[in-house]
């Protein structure tokens, strides 16, 4: 039986970091020779994973799940597999758990696991298994610090509503009802309106207009004398 029991301090907050190790995706690009297969209707998915100890490179494929407790940021992953020759067999179970760190805007990362190995080169990989974990470790940490400080991939932004400008004033359709103009608004604006207004009442009705009525009242009496 292989045992493992870590401690990672990570430099970014607990909710950055509990992110990245809740995500198998994220986990898996820190572990070099690991990689994610499919997932399945269970909620577990497929993985392998090639390990070199000593002279010897071995690849794994198993059936993982993961099981989170988002809130108290905890999570417990347990997987079955062997390795491709068939050769060797094992049963893991790890717990994790994300807690702040002894500085603010740090975390610290806690994995208790066990690796329960049967099978012809159960011998091998145990007797080897301290140094390969060590430097597991010491990979995937460094991955880890990286990963979490990168910034988030960001959410969608809500669209922003934007107020519309106030309709200008149109001419009525044929027929239809006759829309008032705006009233002016300020001070200012009235004193425009109510100057405009005296000046159009003084000028008078427009100069083409009254040399029409004109005409016509001639051409009347022209007609009468006739």
């Amino acid at each position: 039986m292989i045992s493992i029991k870590e401690e990672i301090a990570v430099p970014s907050p607990p909710e950055r970091v509990w992110e990245v190790v809740s995500d198998p995706s994220a986990v898996v690009s820190c572990i070099g020779g690991a990689e994610l297969g499919a997932s399945h209707e269970d909620g577990s998915f497929d993985g392998t994973l090639a390990i070199r100890f000593g002279g010897l490179r071995v690849k794994f494929a198993a059936r993982v799940s993961l099981d989170l407790d988002e809130p108290e940021r905890e999570g417990r992953l347990t997987a079955r597999g062997g390795d491709g020759q068939g050769a060797t067999r094992f049963n893991a179970g790890a717990t994790f758990r994300v807690v702040e760190g002894d500085t603010p805007g740090t975390s610290r990362v806690f994995c208790d696991g066990e690796i329960k190995l049967n099978g012809k080169l159960a011998k091998l990989i145990e007797s080897g298994a301290g140094a390969v974990v060590s430097r597991m470790t010491k990979e995937f940490t460094d991955e880890l610090v990286k990963l979490c400080a990168a910034p988030a991939e960001p959410a969608a932004s809500e669209p922003v509503a934007v107020a519309s400008p106030e309709p200008l004033a149109t001419a009525p359709a044929a027929g239809g009802p006759r829309t008032a103009p705006a009233r002016p608004t300020g001070l200012l604006a009235r004193l425009r309106a109510w100057w405009a207004g005296r000046k159009t009442r003084r000028q008078g009705p427009p100069r083409g207009a009254g040399g029409s009525a004109s005409q016509s009242g001639e051409a009347l009496r022209q007609g009468g004398r006739r």
